[in-house]
């Protein structure tokens, strides 16, 4: 197996951080369980509640307040299908914009999906979820509202203050799927409107296999999985210690350089515009996180560009990582109303940690192969 020379593909995972490394080693060479009382078990349990203290202090949250599950999958189902019976909702109301693991998480609640579009920048349209919210108080029903704070696809950052101002007041549960804007954006859930939100440990530079639900405390009632009374009976099963502390210590140093990254993103970007005139990208009259770009270039499909490039040792997406082994239409962009024969051909190249200027002209490079292919072989047509 070839080992891919540039990775740009960190909004599907991030590459693992040396601190996380040395962190979950350690780890792993305590011995015992976390709940046990004795000195083994209390090492342990010391490990978990420093990963808890690291993870909170860049969630803006209180330690009590951080939930570990095994991924933002679960931290999400268990808000949404847990959350849905604890606060006795009536209906689920989503964006056409939300991750899959949020789309069906609310069709696991069995209750009714009220929708909320987007619009041509992929922005939540906040009319609509004030008129959502309209219809809930006429047909006197209680809602679970759930959106996403930043965009994995398109980076776009939703107006989340005013999504705050608008369900926060309100009787309803908001749930904030806070993946993309963990580690890169200002988090302060304990004193922001959303009753709970979802947070990822790989997507920071933390394992696979380790996420967490913030929660507020009248969410503690927000149970999936039952147990021995782990996470202060919120969240049942030993907890993965290693995985724990190497979440922990990618939270102590996501020092996220918005500056760097924008200047990444706007190299490719100005390079697209210069090789490729048609260029579409995707939110870019939107506020974006500055670390990622989707667009598409007219005629090229992205299941072409993506092979050529992984031959290159080049590694691109065409969206969600979550649609595995999948090409084709993203429903974030059907959503934004981006015709299908464009969406067809959207590539998405997202930055991190790790991410320097050589990896951005080596995708410039190999991308302008690729469309250098596509116009000899338009010519021998």
């Amino acid at each position: 197996m070839t080992r891919a020379a540039t990775y740009l593909d960190h909004n599907a995972s991030a590459p693992l951080r040396p601190e996380a490394r040395e962190a979950m080693l350690g780890a792993l060479s305590l011995t015992g369980n976390p709940s046990s009382i004795h000195v083994h078990g209390r090492a342990l349990r010391n490990a978990v509640e420093t990963g808890r203290q690291q993870v909170a202090r860049l969630a803006g949250a209180e330690p009590r307040q951080v939930v570990f599950t095994s991924s933002a999958t679960e931290a999400i189902t268990q808000a949404l299908v847990a959350g849905a019976k604890a606060f006795s909702a009536d209906a689920v109301a989503v964006s056409t914009g939300e991750h899959s693991a949020v789309l069906k998480a609310a069709e696991a609640t069995g209750l009714p999906v009220w929708t909320i579009g987007l619009d041509a920048e992929g922005r939540i349209d906040l009319d609509q979820l004030a008129g959502v919210l309209a219809r809930a108080e006429d047909e006197k029903a209680t809602l679970l509202v759930a959106v996403h704070w930043v965009n994995n696809e398109t980076g776009v950052i939703q107006p989340i203050e005013r999504v705050n101002a608008i369900v926060g007041p309100t009787r309803h549960t908001l749930f904030v799927d806070a993946v993309q804007a963990f580690g890169k954006l200002p988090l302060d859930f304990a004193a922001s409107a959303p009753d709970m939100m979802a947070i990822s440990g790989h997507k920071i530079g933390a394992p696979a296999g380790i996420g967490a639900l913030l929660a507020k405390a009248h969410a503690d009632t927000a149970r999936l999985i039952p147990g021995g009374g782990q996470e202060q009976g919120r969240r049942g099963g030993t907890e993965p210690v290693a995985l724990i502390a190497a979440f922990g210590a990618a939270a102590e140093v996501s020092a996220y350089d918005a500056e760097a990254m924008v200047a990444l993103t706007g190299r490719i970007e100005a390079g697209l515009k210069s090789m490729a005139p048609g260029v579409v990208i995707f939110g870019q009259g939107a506020t974006r996180i500055g670390n990622v770009t989707n667009f598409a270039v007219p005629g090229l499909s992205n299941a072409t560009a993506l092979m050529a490039l992984d031959l290159m040792g080049l590694s691109v997406s065409s969206g969600s990582a979550c649609s595995s082994g999948k090409v084709g239409v993203s429903h974030v962009l059907a959503g934004m109303g981006v015709p299908k024969a464009l969406a067809e051909g959207a590539l998405r190249v997202s930055f991190g940690w790790n991410s320097t200027t050589a990896d951005a002209d080596a995708f410039l490079a190999g991308f302008e192969t690729i469309l250098s292919r596509q116009k000899q072989a338009g010519k021998a047509a």
